[in-house]
């Protein structure tokens, strides 16, 4: 009898929390401090519209707080290979907390940093991997961007950054 009394409970909480969960999808699962996608469309819509300006065919990802995948756009015509160059380029930046410019210059021979690049399953080490921050500094996310010259990939990274910290403003 107390088992299906246990088991009666345990089924109420359940269902309780499954209605709930219907109720406010998402409520109480978002980290603060963490980018949203509505922030990860910012950093996309502003990386595309500097590409458009360049005349480049980019594929940009935006990472979260813990580096795992919130939003992917890839330009009409983009490079197959930039898609994975991309995510790589935003999830180094958020493991590393620095730009992938940054990174590059620590990770030539002679430098401390010198083969990371063959680590956590391959890590970019050229530009086009920024962080994305909060009006307070905070890192909520990263930009990875890939398809031209690092110039301009550093370029449209930096774009949707700015244009993610602008809307705190």
């Amino acid at each position: 009898m107390k088992n299906i009394c246990l088991a009666l409970l345990a089924a109420l909480v359940l269902s309780a929390s499954v209605a709930a969960a219907q109720d406010a999808p998402g409520k109480g699962l978002f980290l603060p401090g963490d980018i949203t996608l509505e922030q990860a469309r910012i950093a996309i819509d502003a990386g595309l519209a500097k590409a458009r300006e360049q005349g480049t065919l980019m594929d940009i990802a935006i990472v979260d707080a813990g580096g795992n995948l919130k939003a992917f756009s890839r330009m009409d015509g983009a490079f197959l290979a930039s898609i994975d160059i991309s995510v790589k380029k935003a999830k180094s930046a958020r493991g590393l907390n620095m730009s992938t410019g940054t990174l590059h210059d620590a990770a030539v021979p002679g430098q401390e940093l010198y083969g990371i690049e063959v680590t956590n399953d391959g890590m970019v080490i050229f530009g086009g991997g920024e962080l994305i921050k909060d009006k307070d500094g905070t890192i909520i996310g990263a930009i990875g961007v890939s398809g031209s010259s690092v110039a301009n990939d550093t370029e449209v990274a930096q774009a949707g950054a700015a244009a993610v910290l602008a809307s705190f403003e």
